[in-house]
């Protein structure tokens, strides 16, 4: 052993010697002291393992992140119809209502212009109206028509078959005029020369010439008729002909005016539903002149003022939503083994002192978010070096209206979500 050690040991020997002996009480109160000692030890020991303990319960059960927002759709309010602006309602971080009057635009060229496409929508329906009345009447014509021109060719063959018989009655009359007139003239012959001999007067012989010459000229009547019968025939045969050419062409004409007819009554309709959706876009544009709120919120970025002269979709101000809101959070990506959609979460909001909203899982991101940023990772530049991912995971209030019922979420406050995993 060196020196300096036994020296020390020596010291601290002499030093024992010298001090005077503790006193009775004070040698009787240290085993209750180190009794003591070893209980708060024990108590801080339990304390720390049931610290433990729940902590890895509760990292076993619940996975929770600071790294998550409150989120929502900002809307965008522009102009859908060009025009002055001659009311404004709102201001900034005025708080709306879906449906309420943001601004409003000189409405008189949308009226000037709905009352005009009323008039033509009118007047559509009236030539409809005609075009669909006619469309009967022509049908009825046509059809009396094709009736009347089947009569014509009924009435024309029966002519033409008169006009036969006629001709064949003609023609017997010739033959019984040449009959007479050949025995009238026998007769004139027979009676010359008793005539000459004074056997019969001249009475009777001039009868009989005279009989003779009436036969004669009967027959030329008779065969005058006969052309004149023939001459029906051919009448009847064009007038038959022109029947049933106009029978021919009633049968084909006739359906083909019914359909033009109602292809003019469908055009005329299809004239009422274009003017009907003028006046629809006149009614349009009339109420696009009134600018309102597609949802509630506060109005943030106004940008018109009466006076201003506006185009189709320039931008008037914008909307933060109070009611379509959700929760986006970026949990490591270690921490989503034993996550799904549907698990519950308790949402606990850092602005409103750490006041709780009920939500569930809806969707786990597709990917991490620096992979979804501007300028992703490029690990194959050699220089990798692996760190702990984070996917955006949606979450959405079940309960938000109860809630909420004082809309006191606003997109952008902190939030704190613990995911009830198993």
């Amino acid at each position: 052993m060196p020196e300096s050690a036994e020296l020390n040991q020596n010291q601290k020997a002499a030093q024992t010697a010298t001090q005077p002996p503790a006193p009775a009480d004070q040698q009787a109160d240290e085993p209750e002291k180190k009794s003591g000692r070893k209980f708060i030890v024990i108590a801080v020991v339990l304390f720390l393992a049931v610290v433990a303990g729940l902590f890895y319960w509760h990292s076993t059960f619940y996975e929770e992140t600071d790294d998550a927002q409150v989120d929502g759709n900002l809307y965008q309010v522009s102009s859908r119809v060009t025009g002055q602006v001659i009311k404004v309602n709102v201001d900034d971080n005025q708080k709306v209502n879906a449906g309420d009057v943001l601004a409003e635009i000189d409405p008189k060229d949308y009226q000037v212009a709905l009352e005009q496409a009323q008039a033509n929508l009118a007047q559509a329906q009236a030539a409809y109206v005609q075009a669909t009345v006619n469309v009967p009447i022509t049908t009825v014509s046509s059809t009396t028509n094709l009736s009347t021109s089947n009569s014509d060719v009924q009435g024309s063959s029966a002519a033409l078959a008169q006009a036969h018989k006629q001709v064949e009655v003609a023609q017997a009359r010739v033959d019984q005029a040449k009959a007479n007139a050949i025995k009238a003239q026998l007769d004139v012959d027979r009676y010359t020369p008793l005539v000459q001999k004074d056997v019969i007067s001249k009475q009777q012989f001039d009868a009989a010439v005279a009989q003779a010459t009436a036969s004669k000229a009967a027959v030329l009547e008779a065969e005058a008729q006969v052309l004149s019968a023939q001459e029906s025939i051919r009448q009847a045969q064009q007038k038959l002909s022109q029947s049933r050419f106009q029978a021919a062409e009633a049968a084909k004409n006739g359906p083909a005016q019914v359909q033009a007819q109602q292809a003019a009554a469908n055009a005329a309709l299809a004239n009422v539903k274009q003017a009907q959706a003028r006046v629809d876009q006149a009614q349009l544009n009339l109420s696009y002149t009134k600018i309102t709120a597609p949802a509630t919120g506060i109005v943030n970025k106004k940008n018109v003022q009466v006076g201003s002269n506006l185009g189709i979709g320039q931008d008037l101000l914008t909307i933060v939503p109070l009611t379509d809101l959700w929760v986006t959070a970026n949990f490591k990506e270690t921490q989503l083994e034993s996550m799904r959609p549907g698990q519950e979460v308790t949402l606990k909001v850092d602005a409103l002192g750490g006041r709780k909203f009920k939500g569930r899982v809806t969707q786990i991101g597709g990917a991490t978010g620096s992979r979804l940023s501007l300028f992703p990772p490029e690990n194959a530049t050699g220089n990798y070096v692996k760190v702990v991912q984070r996917i955006p995971v949606r979450i959405d209030f079940t309960d938000l209206k109860d809630e909420d019922k004082d809309l006191a979420l606003r997109p952008g406050f902190s939030v704190t979500p613990e995911v009830a995993v198993k």
